[in-house]
């Protein structure tokens, strides 16, 4: 009787340990599930790279000169803007279906040039798209290609775009004036114009809704705002030409590519305080092209483009390396690097793959 206790103990254990190990493993294929998709600025393509291998399963024609992508909530929707070159502006979204892997179809944006940032309104089909050649911000209907909303900002180089996550709101930020243009996107009303500081760029908005951030190039700085009262709540200094931004899914860590300095830097959010800079060292190419966008900055990767699909990954692209570092945030460090196309720059995720 004591044997068979004895036994039975044992059996239940493993069991436990086997459950233990079973869910390790989904744990860890959830975390690296997935695709990163990055666009290729002097490729004119987009690629399609496994997350967990690094390895690239599809590369797909874009229109000219590619900058951001974006990804529906539900994953099966990649979406790509194509800016154009210094001398042909571009008026189109690039579509593509993430788990066929496949071209889907070209929207025209018509007058409205140079298309840019770019935010999916979770649960709908609609798409926030800015387009620095009218200095707008679109609801694009990426199903039927309509644009259903036209806001002009008033402002110079509207360049990137953020929403509050009920999609009440959106900050769309100038690059030549600095200021920050505040949408009532069920209206379209344009709120208030903010000033933010010189170079106003990179802008993400905390997952709770509250506090948006801007990063400020040209001064080194980061902007803090209360999204509903616009009431500056902190700057904090971030150096060096910090230009994009990305807050965790969870909102504890703010991280930010300085194109620059070749550096990420990373912020308590909670707490607003800088906790260091991960120093990016891909192999930075000896004969880089003049005509790629900073060519003048020196001895760096130009780290512009970030997506954070997790709180503990977080990805971004080197233009001038041709390839994507892999950031574990909680180390802080580096732990790879995977080639995307001839100038990576916007960069995002989806959950799915294609088959």
């Amino acid at each position: 009787m004591k044997a068979g206790r004895i036994a039975l103990l044992l059996v239940l254990i493993a069991g436990l340990f086997s459950c233990d190990q079973r869910t390790d493993k989904t744990e860890e294929s959830i975390e690296l599930a997935g695709v990163i998709i990055v666009a290729s600025k002097s490729g004119n393509d987009v690629y399609f790279i496994d997350r967990e291998s690094g390895e690239t399963l599809v590369v797909l024609p874009t229109g000219l000169e590619p900058h951001e992508v974006e990804v529906s909530d539900d994953g099966r929707i990649a979406v790509v803007c194509n800016y154009g070159d210094r001398e042909n502006p571009g008026n189109t979204l690039t579509v593509y279906d993430v788990q066929r892997g496949e071209y889907h179809k070209t929207i025209d944006l018509g007058e409205h040039t140079r298309p840019h940032g770019m935010q999916w309104v979770a649960g709908t089909n609609n798409l926030l798209v800015t387009t620095e050649g009218s200095n707008s911000l679109l609801i694009v209907d990426v199903k039927t290609g309509e644009i259903k909303k036209e806001m002009n900002t008033r402002e110079e180089v509207s360049h990137m775009v953020a929403a509050t996550p009920d999609f009440s709101r959106a900050f769309v930020p100038s690059i030549r004036t600095g200021n920050v243009a505040v949408f009532d996107l069920e209206t379209g009303e344009l709120i208030d114009h903010i000033y933010s500081g010189r170079g106003a760029e990179g802008i993400d908005v905390s997952p709770d809704g509250r506090e948006v951030w801007i990063t400020n190039r040209a001064d080194n700085t980061i902007t803090i705002l209360d999204t509903q009262t616009l009431e500056l709540l902190a700057q904090l200094p971030c150096e060096d030409f910090p230009i994009r931004a990305k807050f965790t899914p969870d909102g504890s860590r703010f991280l930010v590519s300085n194109a620059r300095s070749g550096t990420i830097a990373v912020f308590d959010a909670i707490n607003k305080l800088h906790m260091g800079d991960i120093k990016l060292t891909p192999p930075v190419m000896a004969d880089t092209d003049a005509e790629r966008y900073f060519a003048e900055f020196e001895g760096t990767s130009i780290p512009i483009g970030l997506v954070i699909p997790d709180n503990r990954f977080a990805y971004v692209a080197n233009t001038r390396s041709d390839v994507v570092s892999v950031i574990d945030i909680e180390n802080m460090e580096i732990t790879g690097h995977f080639e995307a196309g001839r100038e990576p720059d916007g960069i995002n995720f989806s959950h799915l793959k294609p088959e």
